[in-house]
């Protein structure tokens, strides 16, 4: 295998991790995701939503990225928004000269979105041009963010709070199955290999449960869904500051997808300002979900 890879100049595919997921937490987060969306027009309407949300993030970067090099300013605050862990940190970044370095290694990081092999490299050396920013953690959340929102097929979501190994959180601990999983350290990293085997793990899940088409939505409701049910169970602690609002089911499942960035009918957005003004979108996408 390894001569005909090196013949033909394929990728070898990642090594396949291994993960132990709890089927019983799975069916459980599952359940509350179906009844949760029932409420506000059903599990569908979330899954429009998301596909929607990926065709902006195409429409504004090209659909492999070949326009992030010509992106305005103006254009990446408006897909800011839909990016729930980056949109509070970001503000710094969009003025210029910062936005300049920033365009700079957004058009380096999807230059080569065919590559799937060169992931964590292409990862790790995002935001390099943007200083001291190239170095906290949400940098890396703001590729990740990039790469799944302009082609989820390829690139599973692999933002911190799905899995971050040095912090022992995310999706992962919740669901791994362990008799006392609060008190074991998971020796599993969170590179591009891990992410893909559990967007892998959850897809056979949900086919067994009936889901079908469009699964690799689905995976991304019910990762979030997980980690709602986490930060509920926290007391909200988690970005407290941005998940504050009124209880509803499915608040902290849209905003973590980021489904929750613009207020309906008003293009007031999260965004907020170096001042802490919210950004207003002249032009803006109703994704037909509750604020």
């Amino acid at each position: 295998m390894a001569r005909w890879l090196a013949r033909f100049g394929a990728a070898p595919e990642p090594a396949r991790v291994q993960l132990e997921l709890s089927g019983e937490r799975l069916t459980r987060s599952l359940a509350k995701l179906v009844a949760g969306c029932e409420a506000q027009g059903g599990i569908e309407r979330y899954v429009d939503a998301l596909k929607l949300k990926s065709a902006l993030f195409r429409e504004s970067l090209g659909e492999q990225g070949e326009g992030a090099a010509a992106l305005e300013p103006e254009a990446f605050k408006a897909l800011c928004p839909f990016m729930a862990t980056v949109r509070r940190r970001i503000a710094r970044c969009l003025e210029q000269p910062s936005f300049e370095a920033l365009r700079d290694d957004v058009a380096e990081l999807l230059g080569a979105m065919s590559d799937t092999a060169a992931t964590e490299q292409r990862l790790g050396t995002f935001g390099a041009r943007l200083g001291n920013s190239g170095q906290e953690r949400w940098v890396r959340d703001l590729g990740a963010e990039l790469l799944h929102n302009l082609a989820p097929e390829r690139y599973p979501l692999m933002s911190r709070w799905v899995w971050d190994a040095d912090a022992n959180t995310g999706v992962i601990r919740e669901i791994w199955f362990a008799e006392d999983v609060d008190h074991q350290r998971i020796t599993v990293p969170d590179g591009y290999a891990t992410f893909l085997a559990l967007r892998e793990e959850l897809s056979g899940f949900l086919t067994r449960n009936g889901f079908f088409r469009d699964i690799i939505h689905y995976v991304d409701l019910l990762c979030a869904q997980v980690y709602a049910e986490y930060i509920c169970e926290q007391g909200s602690s988690y970005l407290r500051t941005d998940f504050a609002a009124e209880e509803d089911p499915m608040q902290y499942t849209r905003r973590l997808l980021g489904l929750d960035g613009i207020k309906a009918g008003s293009g007031r957005t999260r965004l907020k300002t170096i001042d802490g003004e919210a950004f207003v979108l002249a032009e803006h996408a109703d994704l037909g979900l509750p604020d």
